[in-house]
């Protein structure tokens, strides 16, 4: 199975926390189709386990949710950056220059 025809496009390069909410609206059949592309590939216990989760709950009854699982993940919105805030002029600190010689009155700088 090729990962072009995956339901979710860029499920390569999700991390496992991500995968609960984008799977929620898949059908039983696209999570099969997941869950026999990560057998094959990496066959990761945590995201098999996942995956056989969501497809007893929808066996049991559950819908999928009106989301699109093919939608940008909220952890890979801001282009991947960890942290989350952007540093401009007006929000950075202070510049600190520290000494070239280092502070007397912290011992565990050298003097």
């Amino acid at each position: 199975m090729e990962r072009d025809a995956l339901p979710i496009p860029d499920y390569d390069h999700l991390p496992v926390t991500g995968l609960g909410h984008r799977i929620r609206s898949l059908s039983a059949e696209q999570l099969g189709t997941l869950l026999t592309y990560e057998q094959t590939h990496g066959n990761r216990l945590p995201v098999v386990q996942v995956f056989q989760a969501r497809l007893t709950e929808l066996e049991d009854g559950a819908e999928p949710s009106d989301g699109d699982a093919s939608g940008l993940a909220p952890e890979l919105a801001s282009g991947g950056a960890e942290g989350g805030s952007v540093v401009s002029p007006q929000t950075q600190g202070p510049k600190i220059n520290p000494p070239s010689h280092g502070d007397p009155t912290n011992p565990a700088q050298p003097r």
